[in-house]
């Protein structure tokens, strides 16, 4: 690899090559990222849910056995 970039340019190299690149497979790129967004934030909802929920469940039954005087 190095052979084929022996006689070019610096920015051949550093700016050339990746600009192609990024043409290229661009969309691919923005495919990929867009989808790990995605699912971090399903991830994220999925985890604040949860979390609601239990702080829900948790308050319902601290608030209903007091009230009985009887635990589980």
């Amino acid at each position: 690899m190095r052979e084929i970039f022996a006689g070019m340019p610096w920015w051949v190299k550093w700016v050339a090559v990746p600009v192609i690149a990024l043409v290229v497979f661009g969309g691919l790129i923005a495919s990929v990222v867009g989808f790990v967004v995605w699912l971090l934030f399903k991830v994220l909802v999925f985890a604040a849910l949860v979390g609601g929920l239990i702080y829900l469940v948790r308050r319902f039954m601290a608030g209903s056995s007091s009230s009985r005087g009887s635990d589980w």
